[in-house]
């Protein structure tokens, strides 16, 4: 213990035993405790200026995000007063039974409590039991939540590296951007989603909406949101699934119900090729043969490919690429030309076209809205 007291550590010594803790010995945690504080508080008031960030899971706006924040809230206040009174204690403890110089008289020897003892054995439990309970009842009323009439049916397949939404209500496939319509508090209709993956590991989380659910091949499954504010509401995979991970975005719009149902129309209309420029028609004639026929889906074509996204109504998408690049011509063709471009480790090939053909098949993916 001399040795220790030179280097400025100080002692902790066993209270039975005569040894008492002093100032120096906790000092390191304060220094802890204080560069903690210091790095996490500009990060939670930037997260309170932010409420509207699409991101801030401080800011739910569907009832599973609230009742999610609700509960962890209370989790903070429980385990932030523990800390507090233990460490109160502690910080008394060092101060009110400091060695003092020139005594060195041992302390009251004190072999054991049962109060104490009792105190905390006990309160330990109840903690537990709250914060049990409370979780057991937060994660009953998310997983067995009731389909009251109206509530939209989605199925989200994961893919490497971008997401299918299929909308079996309604007969129509689309891919990266979940279109839902709000939900009145006083009338609820909320969106089930049904969680598929078709290759790896997937994880579906939109912080505002709801929490995160993973995506596991062969294994159904589910979540559901009940979003109360029309917006766009962003999300990511957040589950590593490979290169492109970090670049598999997820796009939320929730729309009015009136401005859900028109979107609806049009993804079930088939687009014929009457208006087509002659480019256009041309850019058709590129793509169907090509192996593009081979992973994607348009509507009215002979191409009916799975492995990549259904692209009947490309052009009423704001993004391309699950939300890493803006839906422009320029973007498009780019995406066209070489995929690694945008998106490096992307599992869509370049098809290695002349430059008159890469302009008649953009040309054509712009008439697809």
């Amino acid at each position: 213990m001399e040795e220790l007291r030179t280097k400025g550590i100080g002692s902790c010594r066993d209270l039975s035993h005569g040894w008492i803790l002093t100032p120096a010995a906790v000092r390191p945690s304060l220094t802890v405790l204080t560069a903690v504080l210091w790095l996490i508080a500009p990060n939670l008031a930037q997260a309170a200026a932010q409420g509207s960030s699409s991101t801030n899971i401080f800011a739910p706006s569907s009832t599973p995000a609230d009742s999610i924040q609700k509960l962890s809230f209370l989790v903070l206040a429980v385990t932030g007063t523990i800390f507090a009174v233990v460490f109160s204690l502690l910080f008394y403890a060092a101060v009110k039974f400091k060695k003092r110089s020139g005594d060195d008289r041992e302390p009251p020897q004190i072999y054991g409590s049962d109060q104490l003892e009792l105190a905390w054995t006990v309160l330990p439990v109840l903690i537990v039991m709250v914060l049990f309970m409370a979780s057991a009842r937060v994660i009953h009323a998310v997983q067995d939540a009731r389909r009251p009439p109206g509530s939209i049916e989605v199925t989200a397949v994961g893919h490497q590296f971008w997401w299918e939404y299929r909308y079996p209500q309604y007969g129509f496939v689309t891919a990266n951007e979940l279109h839902v319509p709000v939900s009145n508090p006083s009338q609820p209709t909320p969106t089930f989603i049904k969680l598929l993956s078709s290759d790896t590991n997937h994880s579906f989380w939109i912080p505002r909406l709801a929490g995160k659910t993973d995506l596991i091949a062969n294994h159904p499954n589910y979540t559901w949101i009940d979003p109360h504010e029309p917006g766009l509401y962003l999300g990511q995979c957040a589950q590593y699934c490979g290169t492109q991970h970090a670049k598999m975005l997820l796009r939320v719009y929730v729309e009015s119900r009136a401005d859900f149902d028109r979107w609806v129309k049009k993804q079930q209309a088939v687009q014929g090729d009457a208006a087509m420029s002659p480019e256009a028609v041309e850019g058709r004639r590129v793509f169907e043969s090509t192996a593009c026929i081979n992973c994607h889906a348009i509507g009215g074509t002979v191409a009916d490919g799975r492995f990549g996204p259904n692209l009947q109504h490309l052009m009423s998408r704001q993004t391309i690429a699950s939300g890493v690049a803006a839906n422009t011509r320029a973007n498009l063709r780019l995406w066209i030309q070489n995929p690694d471009a945008i998106k490096p480790g992307a599992l869509m090939p370049a098809m290695n076209l002349a430059d008159k053909q890469l302009d008649e098949v953009t040309d054509y993916m712009l008439t697809l809205r």
